[in-house]
């Protein structure tokens, strides 16, 4: 989406103009939900002199009652009127960083704590951290009291299309309504999986991206909603078909320059591109947790759906981890592959940046190449290729978080303590449900 510097002056005379009556002053909690304060229009004066005051207690991993006065600070540059509620005046969106009442930013906040993170890569004398997001999802029909159900709205495949493609026409009316607030979406389709869809919209620097993210899953299931169907990002909601990933393409940019680019290098890339890389597979395991943050989420990562279980790269194969696509010049990016769209953006960010930065700073060198598909060798060949797993659950990827000072100092101790502690009960609360495949397997065997 271009970025626009707006001014106060110009936010109050456009929606003046535009006839906008609500305002909506959105963020984002820890676990990655979007939050929002609504205002009317008379507001947007104390909405501008940042004086709009919130609780933060009733905010997932925010802070105590003691300690609940929060304030909301506008990005003017995330301005955006809402193109489908009109009907008593439009509404418009905001999104907000969060700041103490003493004006100082929030250390809990995931869109200020990726801020942060990035401040740090500018002191390294990189200017911008571009991310390229691939966010999947599926498409389920709602009864006729407008409840989920299992149901899918297909049973179409890879690049299919109506009539196999039931889910056509609302994928095309989503793609019109992020055009027309400004996204420039580069590809739509259908995905592997029934009911699966998949919209890719062009990288921006990891702020936008993550706004952009956030932006989309809320116009994706506004329009679902109109069509009589639930849009889940849910990474896997039916079992025997694929789940849903959110591949992110990222570079690190100089100015102008694409400091993973190097047309003298093997095969293309900069040294800063190797220790990028090498960043990324050291720390694997533990930024896991933040970039697959549910129970679900390792219900994707199996063999035999397409989503990545070994931590390996590659510039041709799409069964490692990461791969570097076949694009150069200013397109030259690493695809992470085992990201999925339950993760909070800028939390995934933070730490993928952190993970890099590391290889970089230390002068990491990545493992070789593997060119193979890792799904047909051996235990002992992937040990000698230095080919290791992913935490096959939350709880294992919990324990590899806990290790990993990078990880921990990409979240600060704030975000991390929270999020630890919300992930931990939410696997205590998975570990004491008897789920129905247990019943069917134990009940009456044993």
């Amino acid at each position: 989406m271009p970025k626009v510097d707006y001014t106060a002056e110009e936010i109050k005379e456009i929606a003046q103009n535009e006839n906008v009556r609500f305002l909506r002053l959105m963020f984002t909690d820890v676990s990655g939900m979007i939050k929002n304060v609504e205002v009317p229009i008379s507001q947007i004066d104390k909405v501008l002199d940042h004086k709009m005051m919130f609780d933060g207690s009733s905010i997932e991993g925010f802070v105590r009652i003691e300690e609940s006065d929060m304030y909301l600070y506008p990005d003017l540059t995330t301005w955006m009127i809402f193109p489908w509620e009109a009907e008593h005046g439009k509404v418009a969106r905001l999104i907000c960083d969060i700041y103490n009442s003493d004006g100082t930013p929030f250390a809990g906040d995931p869109r200020g704590n990726l801020k942060r993170v990035l401040s740090r890569m500018q002191e390294l004398g990189f200017t911008s951290f571009e991310l390229g997001p691939e966010p999947e999802f599926f498409l389920f029909q709602l009864d006729k009291d407008e409840n989920i159900t299992t149901n899918l709205n297909d049973h179409g495949g890879y690049f299919d299309f109506a009539p196999m493609d039931l889910g056509e026409n609302c994928r095309r009316d989503i793609v019109l309504e992020l055009e027309k607030l400004g996204f420039e979406v580069e590809a739509s389709h259908h995905e592997a999986a029934p009911g699966q869809h998949e919209i890719d919209f062009k990288y921006a620097d990891a702020i936008d991206a993550c706004d952009n993210i956030q932006t989309f899953k809320l116009v994706v299931k506004t329009i679902a909603r109109e069509y009589g169907l639930h849009a889940t990002f849910m990474p896997k909601p039916m079992d025997g078909i694929a789940g849903s990933g959110m591949h992110c393409n990222m570079s690190l940019f100089k100015g102008e320059q694409n400091a993973f680019y190097d047309e003298s290098g093997e095969m293309e890339l900069s040294t800063t591109a190797y220790q990028f890389l090498a960043g990324l597979i050291k720390h694997a395991r533990a930024y896991t947790a933040v970039c697959d943050p549910t129970v679900n989420s390792y219900k994707r990562l199996v063999p035999g759906y397409e989503a990545p279980v070994h931590v390996a790269w590659s510039g041709h194969n799409r069964s490692p981890l990461i791969r570097v696509p076949s694009s150069r010049g200013m397109s030259t990016r690493l695809e992470l592959r085992s990201v999925d769209p339950s993760a909070n953006p800028y939390l995934a960010s933070a730490t993928l940046v952190e993970a890099g930065l590391d290889g970089i700073q230390n002068e990491l060198v990545p493992p070789e190449e593997v060119s193979r598909n890792i799904y047909v060798m051996s235990e002992e060949e992937r040990t000698k290729a230095q080919i290791f797993d992913l935490p096959s659950t939350l709880h294992n990827a919990l324990k590899e978080l806990k290790d990993d000072s990078v990880i921990i100092e990409a979240l600060g101790s704030h975000i991390y303590e929270n999020f630890l502690e919300a992930k931990q009960m939410e696997w205590s609360a998975f570990r004491q449900t008897v789920s129905e495949w247990e019943r069917k397997q134990y009940l009456e065997l044993y």
